[in-house]
This record gives structure tokens, sequence and C-alpha cells, in this order.
């Protein structure tokens, strides 16, 4: 493993720790799509509840890469 005070550490860090909030956007912004796809086309709460579940894949889906480079990252380094 690497020392603590090596800079791809912290960069593997900071991308880790912005994975909550990239999960949480995700979220939202399909959610609001949805909700406003709902609006327009008058066809409440079914793309408001699909626009929902597009958001969590996609956040999963960060998540899923995010981890696969940093697993790669961490490979690499040994």
């Amino acid at each position: 493993m690497a020392p603590s005070g090596e800079p791809s550490t912290w960069k593997a860090l900071g991308e880790l720790s912005s994975l909550g909030v990239a999960m949480v956007l995700a979220t939202i912004i399909g959610l609001a799509g949805g909700y406003f796809a709902d609006r327009w086309l008058r066809t409440s709460p079914w793309l408001t509840l699909l626009g929902l579940g597009f958001g969590i894949v996609a956040g999963f889906v960060i998540l899923f890469r995010s981890a696969k480079a940093a697993e790669r990252a961490f490979d690499d380094d040994d």
C-alpha cells in the first residue's frame, strides 16, 4: 500500500468520497426530469417513477465504475 502522503492516495480518497454526492445528484436529476415530463405530458405519476428508477440505476452505475477504477488503481500500485 502507498504511503498516506502520496498524491495518488489523496486522489483516490477524493474520488471515492464524491460517490455519495454523485449518487444523490443522479437520483435527483432523474426524479426532476420525470416530474417535469409528467407535468408536461399529464401522465402523472408514471414518468416520475420511471425517472426515479433511471436516476437510481445511474447512481449505481457511477458507484460500480468508480469502484472498478479504484480497484484497478490499487492493483497498479502493488
